[in-house]
């Protein structure tokens, strides 16, 4: 999607700054564009081992390796910790290792399904030259924290020393957890806060359409999305469902004055500088205690939004963040869903009426519940089962009025295939794996690297 950075070091001076940062991802709907985000574990595929950063069968090497297809490395000190390539994107490394494709900024799902292939193709060919497997679950079926070696990127080592402090889970958070999100735009402020509300109110039903995550450590942890839950657990200040985003006089700054209420992480100055726990507000001021009489740029506005986690957050465009990562269908099958609901006129209206009466109580009971019930859960006495078919109605009727059709004339509904059959059959794949555990697994969740593998 759209960077902010061509004005990065301007320092900031007010909070205006700030609020112009989001306001400038306004744009008219012929310039809208789809950015999909996906995370997948990769093992060692002799004995399914979480990856190291060195060695034959390293991150590095297949770093190195996707080198061949174009991309161009970045750098931190002397190691790779991304690729990037022009018009097609990044890929870069989460804490644990685990490869995200932030792909590029593409005008439908048949674009978005051809880079996912393309680029699923190329970390195969790679992978199988080294032995490296992409495991596509929301959680580690297996590992232990311990059995997981960290990135050598700055942030991380500032976030790891951080999480135990506010969060239970928030090292299992970076380390163990896979997830599949998109991006996408919006026309005015009025645009925004209704297709944030729509998001934020829907997150659960996302969560329970693509929850696969139900294993840890080699048994099930009874949940359906134990990803899910983790959010619940990892850092309060920066996670949730945003309540305010509901309440009157919602907009640019009020995000603003959000985002400036969450605790920074760092501030980047040729290194990765401490700054967890602290106030931008202080930095704004000269106050900060990391760097004492200095003031912020637009570059570390930009850091320090990218550190809020909320289930959907604004950047200069909407970031909806509330499904496990999964099988390739189900990767094209999320920004098809959002698509469908949130660029159509008559889809997200639609969409509004369902949630709009919600309360914030609601909202967060029905987050709670659907990591552990799925299409189980129920909010006013109708189950999320029954909610995600009407969306799914609603996004299908959305993407047909789209009419962008791929080479064979198909349109982009045939993308939400899978989640209708979860929908029908009222079982999620999570349910799906833990019958297969009980039966033909026989109880060893290693299989799941044979069967969920890319």
């Amino acid at each position: 999607m759209t960077s902010f950075r061509s004005e990065q070091d301007e320092p900031i001076t007010s909070k205006a700054q700030l609020i112009a940062t989001l306001s400038a991802g306004s744009k008219p709907k012929d310039r809208w564009r789809i950015g999909t985000e996906h995370e997948k574990f990769g093992y060692t595929k002799a004995d399914h081992k979480p990856l190291p950063y060195e060695g034959p069968a390293g991150i590095r090497a297949l770093l190195a390796g996707l080198q061949r297809f174009g991309w161009e490395p970045v750098r931190e000190g002397e190691n790779v910790i991304s690729l990037k390539q022009s018009g097609k994107g990044t890929i870069s490394l989460e804490p644990g290792g685990q490869l995200e494709l932030s792909g590029a900024a593409v005008e439908n799902v048949h674009q978005t399904d051809a880079e996912i292939a393309a680029h699923l193709a190329e970390v195969k060919t790679v992978g199988d030259e080294l032995g490296i497997g992409m495991l596509a679950l929301g959680f580690t079926p297996d590992w232990k924290r311990e059995d997981i070696h960290w990135m050598p990127k700055g942030r991380y080592k500032i976030m790891r020393s951080y999480m135990p402090k506010v969060g239970t889970m928030g090292i299992d958070m970076m380390t163990r957890t896979c997830t599949v999100q998109v991006n996408l735009d919006y026309a005015s402020e009025a645009d925004m806060v209704k297709k944030l509300r729509v998001s934020l109110a829907l997150q659960p039903i996302a969560t329970a359409l693509w929850a696969n995550s139900p294993f840890t450590e080699g048994k099930p942890n009874g949940h359906l999305s134990l990803r899910g839950k983790i959010w619940h657990n990892t850092d309060a200040a920066r996670t949730g469902m945003l309540p305010f985003a509901f309440e009157e006089g919602m907009g640019f700054e009020r995000y603003v004055d959000y985002l400036l209420d969450v605790p920074m992480y760092f501030v980047y100055r040729d290194g990765y500088i401490d700054a967890s726990g602290q106030s931008f507000r202080d930095y704004m001021n000269g106050k900060l205690p990391a760097l004492p009489g200095q003031i912020p740029t637009v570059a570390d506005w930009i850091d320090h939004m990218s550190t809020a986690f909320p289930e959907a957050r604004v950047k200069n465009y909407i970031e909806l963040r509330g499904a496990d990562s999964g099988p390739q269908d189900k990767l094209v099958a999320l920004p098809a869903f959002w698509v469908g609901l949130l660029y159509d006129q008559a889809s997200l209206d639609a969409a509004w009426d369902l949630v709009k009466d919600w309360t914030a109580e609601e909202r967060a009971r029905l987050r709670a519940d659907v990591p552990v019930q799925g299409f189980k859960a129920q909010i006013r006495d109708r189950s999320v089962q029954d909610i995600a078919k009407a969306l799914l109605e609603l996004s299908s009727a959305g993407l047909a009025r789209r009419g962008f059709k791929d080479g064979q004339g198909r349109d982009e509904t045939r993308y939400l295939a899978p989640l209708q059959e979860s929908t029908a059959s009222g079982i999620t794949a999570a349910e799906r794996m833990l019958t297969l555990y009980n039966g033909p697994w026989a109880g060893d969740v290693g299989k799941a690297y044979e069967e969920f593998s890319y």
